[in-house]
């Protein structure tokens, strides 16, 4: 059940939890909702973790985003939020826009990032978002059609393989479409990852950190996943042959065993 909580970067967010033991806060993407991890992976998780999940200002429940921000105030929102819910720390998975918000959150509260999963994200700076599905997914956004913007949405986040999968487009649909999402927030969203360049300071992660990323990945090209794991020390590096950007959707358990082997490394 999807909870109103306030935090303290003057914000509201809205938020559900599963499950019970160590957290994890789950940190979706551009354009995406928490709806969007889907029951495969949460439920998956939840067996062995409390699963935190939450939309990001100015998406469906949360509270309207009317002034810019950048990935380090979503970064402040995710610490804030864990403070809000009284927890001191949790395992972390951010994917895309996401990603980059978790890379902000481990380098600018290293205390409060257990390990980090950082899926089809790149670290920024020259060259990073080179991939095509971008430009194609905010036209379609742009033209406020939720059909069309809901069909190239899904043909530029999956695999050839899995796009062709029956039923497929129609779970996208009902699920993407089931939260407000509006335009503006995309827009601001986007300029924020633009913006966003944490290469420079990556050197100095040093908690337990996987890179999950698909191969056929038209919004985030894959050599930005090998360039990021690259970065991070001592971080595990996950390719994924004929998987697309969301990755959790097509390999959810997979996803699940990423992050739950990355926090039993944490733990020992």
């Amino acid at each position: 059940m999807q909870e109103i909580v306030e935090i303290g970067t003057g914000t509201n967010l809205a938020v559900e939890t599963a499950g019970a033991g160590e957290t994890v806060l789950l940190i979706q993407g551009m354009s995406g909702h928490g709806g969007m991890w889907g029951s495969a992976l949460v439920d998956d998780l939840a067996r062995d973790f409390e699963v935190v999940t939450y939309d990001h200002r100015g998406i469906g429940e949360s509270a309207r985003a009317d002034d810019p921000f950048s990935i380090v105030d979503l970064a402040d929102d995710a610490a804030g939020l864990l403070s809000a819910l009284g927890r001191e720390s949790a395992h972390v998975m951010g994917i895309s826009m996401g990603g980059m918000v978790a890379q902000e959150l481990a380098l600018r509260a290293p205390d409060r990032v257990r390990s980090v999963t950082l899926g089809c994200t790149t670290p920024g700076g020259p060259g990073a978002f080179d991939a095509p599905g971008p430009v194609r997914m905010v036209e379609a956004i742009g033209t406020r059609d939720p059909e069309h913007a809901t069909r190239v949405g899904f043909e530029v986040n999956v695999s050839a393989e899995f796009a062709a999968r029956p039923g497929e487009l129609d779970r996208f649909r009902a699920t993407s479409l089931a939260r407000r999402v509006p335009f503006p927030v995309v827009r601001q969203q986007s300029i924020a990852c633009l913006e966003h360049d944490a290469s420079g300071r990556l050197g100095g992660l040093h908690l337990p950190v996987a890179v999950v990323h698909g191969e056929e990945d038209q919004m985030i090209l894959s050599a930005e996943g090998e360039r990021l794991a690259e970065l991070v020390p001592g971080a595990e590096l996950h390719l994924w042959p004929g998987v697309g950007h969301l990755f959790w959707w097509e390999r959810p358990a997979e996803a699940a065993e990423v992050v739950r082997g990355l926090a039993a490394r944490a733990t020992s």
